[in-house]
């Protein structure tokens, strides 16, 4: 007899209970590959993010600088930037120098809404700031900073905030390098409309040339930040570093906080999806149980024929996995249909990721991605969970009933 042919005999004769128990494994399956798109796509993008507006691919700093980065020092410094710029040009990297540090920004009523301050992340930027950074092609309103300007740009967010506007006044209160109060007054030339959050929420963009004249830098910066690297590039920056106060930091290391919340988040919902998992398998194996149940005198007399119990469990595997097939071919289907909207259009968090910080790189839309290991996985994981789910139930009832238990049973 047929073995496949039998299983598909009984999963068509029990129609109701096939489509829901396959439901269950469609419903885990399309929740399993909807969620790692959204994951895997917000967390590419805010890896892009993180590398076109605020960090770059690598960074050179001075080794106590990165110690207390949390408090952006101004007196643990590059003191010759000039020089290391020079070696990098000759090896052919990409690089551009930044001070970066802390400031209030206040503001006083007419033209503002109110007289308030908030403080920001003031960022001294040179013009080969485009060769690493892509903040020029987010600009929303008004102009970019330009060599010796002593105009600020914005992130969105903290204009809006503030009620800034392109033309207003802004005075920015901070210390220069010897520890010095420093009064900046400026005007609002630009205004932008930023990816990452980060830059939208805190960011203030300003020459590297005034900069270093009202902190009293003396040519000297906090940070060189570095275009796409490869092997070759990183070991030529090493020695260029080598016997310095400097350090070469690479991605990973600049990254390491959102890179471990990044990995959190993932093993959190990869943890919900088990779970999800879990209660398909406990319906399939539910649905297996009742099965065999009823069908007790039909499996009784089957053995009656000579059927050994071998090729009875393998006629129940094969209706299991022949249901785990169709779950995951719905499954697949529906989770295809509906990351093609996830990765086309996306989620729109941007009212609020306004409020709150996720932890992501991103400021408005989530958007998935397409992963073919996804969906390779789902597929067969459903079809191996459906057949694992029916092994105990079917061995359990052959071991404990005999041929004429099974018969009796009505």
């Amino acid at each position: 007899m047929n073995i496949l042919a039998l299983a598909w005999k009984n999963l068509s004769r029990y129609r109701k209970r096939t489509i829901i128990t396959a439901s269950a494994l469609t419903f885990g399956l399309t929740a399993f590959i909807y969620m790692d798109s959204l994951l895997q796509g917000s967390e590419m993008e805010s890896v892009r993010n993180y590398r076109q507006y605020e960090i770059g691919n690598g960074r050179i700093a001075h080794r106590n600088y990165w110690e207390e980065k949390e408090r952006l020092p101004l007196d643990s410094v590059i003191e010759n930037p000039v020089a290391i710029l020079d070696q990098l040009q000759r090896a052919g990297i990409g690089a551009t120098p930044r001070t970066h540090f802390n400031a209030e920004l206040i503001v006083y009523q007419d033209p503002y809404p109110e007289d308030g301050s908030l403080y920001a992340q003031v960022f001294g930027i040179a013009p080969t700031d485009g060769e690493v950074f892509a903040l020029e092609s987010t600009l929303a309103e008004g102009r970019f900073v330009q060599p010796g300007d002593d105009g600020v740009v914005l992130g969105g967010w903290l204009a809006e905030d503030l009620g800034a506007q392109v033309g207003h006044p802004l005075t920015i209160s901070t210390r220069t390098r010897r520890g010095y109060r420093q009064t900046i007054d400026t005007e609002v030339v630009g205004i932008l409309n930023c990816p990452n959050p980060y830059i939208n929420r805190s960011a203030v963009l300003m020459s590297l040339a005034s900069v270093d004249e009202y902190l009293q830098m003396e040519g000297s910066v906090t940070e060189i930040s570095l275009a796409m690297l490869n092997e070759r590039d990183e070991a030529a920056i090493e020695q260029i570093v080598a016997g310095t106060d400097n350090v070469y930091l690479n991605f990973a290391t600049l990254a390491e906080d959102y890179l471990a919340l990044a990995a959190t988040k993932t093993s959190g919902s990869q943890i919900t999806l088990l779970i999800l998992f879990v209660i398909a398998a406990v319906g399939i194996s539910n649905t297996m149980l009742m099965t065999i149940l009823e069908r007790t005198p039909e499996i009784g007399m089957l053995r009656a024929f000579g059927m050994s119990d071998r090729r009875i469990a393998l006629m129940v595997i094969c209706e299991a996995a022949g249901i785990g097939l169709l779950g995951a071919i719905a499954g697949v289907i529906l989770g295809a249909l509906l990351n093609i909207q996830l990765v086309n259009s996306g989620i729109d968090y941007s009212e609020w990721l306004r409020q709150s910080d996720l932890g992501y790189r991103i400021s408005a839309r989530f958007r998935g991605t397409w992963r073919i290991q996804t969906f390779v996985t789902a597929f067969f994981t459903s079809i191996f969970l459906a057949i694992i789910t029916a092994i105990f139930p079917v061995r359990r009832m052959l071991k404990r009933l005999s041929i004429t238990d099974c018969l009796r049973t009505s």
